[in-house]
């Protein structure tokens, strides 16, 4: 049987020191909190006032300065933001819950997450909808013409034109081509 070669340290940890620990602070009070919570609106106020991009930082320039009531303004989409990744966060637990159509909605919220951070970062929105739960449809418009050979314009269906005044419509396409809007005949079996 070998024997087994003695390992010697050839490092010298005798000044070493635990590190200090950490005495836990007390915990605040109701009164405490409203009080520093006051002081840090305030503190923000004053350092908004001298700096008008207090808070925009990591906005687009398109849209810093959007009016509050705008539908795609940065501050309600941080919030939207929020809402999703704890939409998000619940999906992920149902996920190893194995339960099904989780592992969709998880996609669906961290994809609607990203999408929305792109839209703080370069001032694009590419999702086809929008608000805090999805709850809206994203509204076409035509910005430039398209024609067919003979001169018609190319239109699609629920896109806003403005030499029209308004969306073009499935029945306004059904007219133009002819259809009618009447369903289509069943067909007949060949057994009856």
């Amino acid at each position: 049987m070998a024997r087994k070669k003695k390992i010697t340290v050839e490092t010298d940890n005798s000044n070493w020191k635990a590190p200090k620990v950490r005495k836990k602070r007390k915990p605040m009070t109701e009164d405490q909190r409203e009080a520093a919570a006051a002081r840090l609106e305030k503190a923000r106020e004053k350092r908004a006032e001298t700096n008008p991009d207090y808070g925009k930082s990591g906005f687009h320039d398109s849209i810093k300065n959007l009016p509050e009531d705008h539908a795609l303004n940065p501050k309600k989409i941080k919030s939207w933001i929020k809402t999703q990744k704890d939409l998000a966060s619940s999906a992920r637990s149902a996920v190893r819950q194995k339960m099904k159509g989780a592992e969709a909605q998880l996609a669906s919220h961290e994809g609607y997450v990203r999408n929305m951070q792109k839209y703080l970062k370069d001032g694009e929105w590419i999702d086809n909808f929008y608000g805090e739960h999805q709850q809206n449809k994203i509204r076409y418009r035509c910005v430039a013409m398209a024609f067919y050979n003979d001169g018609t314009p190319k239109r699609n269906v629920g896109v806003f034109y403005p030499d029209m005044g308004c969306v073009y419509t499935q029945e306004m396409f059904n007219e133009e081509k002819g259809i009618s809007n009447v369903g289509p005949e069943k067909r007949k079996r060949k057994g009856n």
